[in-house]
């Protein structure tokens, strides 16, 4: 029988799982393939606390199938994989009878799902989801960043009922008499600049009061056209902006956030100009670089920098942040960043599936974490703790999270304390 240690403790009674297709506007390119169409996994979570008292919870995450999982494998067969994942992730969840805060069961259960510190492969999952067979060819391991995505909704809806229960906002619980444990439970650092989490737990990090309005970063596609020249004939005639020009004036911007490609230095210095140029001439006030985690000598990135500063230095001042040129697999690609870092802060995006990784990030030279919502919330939340405490400056980007996924998303921004505002992209996809 599953015990409560304390009347807050809530206990999972029920999981439905729903997979929503959402068709993209225009085209958004990643690394190297092009998303026109994702699905959102939704999840409805039923709880109960030792009283009786039940509530519902709802979590929704895009399963982004080429940013969570690149790879030489067809993209139906990963989709399918991680649809698969999603299932089972329920089924083992309320199996799992776990009890405690949101956090508490969040923490418990990805321990038992990844492996310590885990960045490998998971196990194929099973082939049916919610009672209705799949075809039987077995499924491909997923990489822990795509088995992060399918977790993300379930974790959401954790976090979403426990507030529920005690009709209290969830920001409001992560201390005592809420929380049973304290960060030092969590998270076993090194302790190199910190000597203890003992007594200290993650709504201590956190900002209060939040702010009510938050500075909004445009996501500036690959594929995206800055002006009429770039126009092909084939972009959609629905009313919203397409250009780059358009945007700025309908929406005010002040933030553009530049995917480049990792991989063609001449194309990303021009891509870097004609954005900062336009940027300029419209008032905008700062930049960040994308490098799509296609890079692997540093000194691609070094010189791109140090071009912008000696030939453009406004733009180069308006650059914020550079973001993940590196790939994923900090173990694999254990690359020493310093010198890149010393230019402008360089952030940890698709590497920081936890504070594990985030702690090996910052022993390579990483100043800066990206949270996102899409990797857990309790996840964000332990990472947020670690990376603060050690001094790292924090972001929140989205995956272009439509619907529900775009509500927990701005709530950890504007709870976070992060360096400008917040990344939202999803109306322009």
């Amino acid at each position: 029988m599953p015990s409560f240690k304390q009347p807050s403790d809530m206990l999972l009674t029920g999981c439905e799982l729903y997979f929503l297709p959402v068709a993209t506007r225009v085209p958004l390119k990643f690394g190297g393939e092009t998303l026109t169409s994702v699905t959102c996994a939704r999840v409805k979570l039923t709880v109960r606390d030792s009283a009786g008292h039940t509530a519902v919870g709802w979590g929704e995450s895009p399963l982004s199938v080429q940013w969570g999982w690149p790879s030489d494998l067809l993209y139906e067969q990963r989709h399918q994989a991680m649809r698969n994942f999603c299932g089972s992730l329920c089924r083992e969840l309320l199996a799992a009878e776990l009890t405690g805060h949101a956090l508490e069961i969040g923490a418990d259960f990805q321990a038992t799902v990844f492996a310590e510190g885990g960045t490998g492969s998971l196990l194929p999952v099973a082939s049916t989801i919610a009672g209705n067979e799949l075809p039987a060819s077995p499924s491909p391991p997923l990489p822990h960043l795509a088995a992060l995505l399918c977790l993300a909704p379930l974790d959401l809806a954790l976090h979403d009922a426990y507030g529920n229960l005690h009709a209290r906002d969830i920001y409001k619980t992560y201390r005592p008499p809420y929380l049973n444990r304290d960060l030092d439970s969590f998270i076993q650092s090194k302790r190199s600049l910190v000597d203890s989490f003992v007594k200290k737990y993650v709504g201590d990090e956190l900002i209060f009061p939040s702010p009510r309005k938050l500075r909004a970063w445009h996501l500036v596609g690959g594929l995206d056209p800055l002006d009429d020249a770039d126009l092909t004939g084939i972009e959609p005639r629905d009313g919203y902006p397409v250009t780059l020009h358009e945007w700025i004036t309908a929406d005010g911007l002040t933030c553009l956030k530049i995917k480049l490609r990792g991989n063609d230095a001449a194309w990303d210095y021009d891509r870097l100009c004609r954005v900062g140029r336009i940027a300029a001439e419209r008032q905008v006030q700062s930049l960040s670089a994308d490098f799509n985690c296609t890079v692997t000598d540093p000194q691609y990135v070094i010189d791109i920098l140090e071009r912008l500063r000696a030939d453009e230095p406004r733009i180069f001042a308006m650059l914020l942040y550079v973001e993940q040129p590196f790939p994923y697999e900090l173990e694999q690609y254990p690359i020493d960043v310093r010198k890149v870092a010393k230019l402008k802060p360089l952030f940890l995006d698709e590497s920081a599936h936890d504070w594990r990784q985030v702690r090996a990030g910052r022993e390579l030279g990483w100043t800066g974490v990206a949270l996102k919502t899409c990797k857990t919330q309790t996840g964000a939340l332990l990472s947020l703790c670690w990376a603060k405490a050690h001094g790292m400056a924090l972001m929140v980007q989205d995956l272009t999270n439509p619907m529900l996924a775009q509500i927990p998303h701005i709530r950890l921004a504007a709870h976070a304390g992060t360096i400008m505002g917040v990344e939202t992209n999803a109306m322009q996809f």
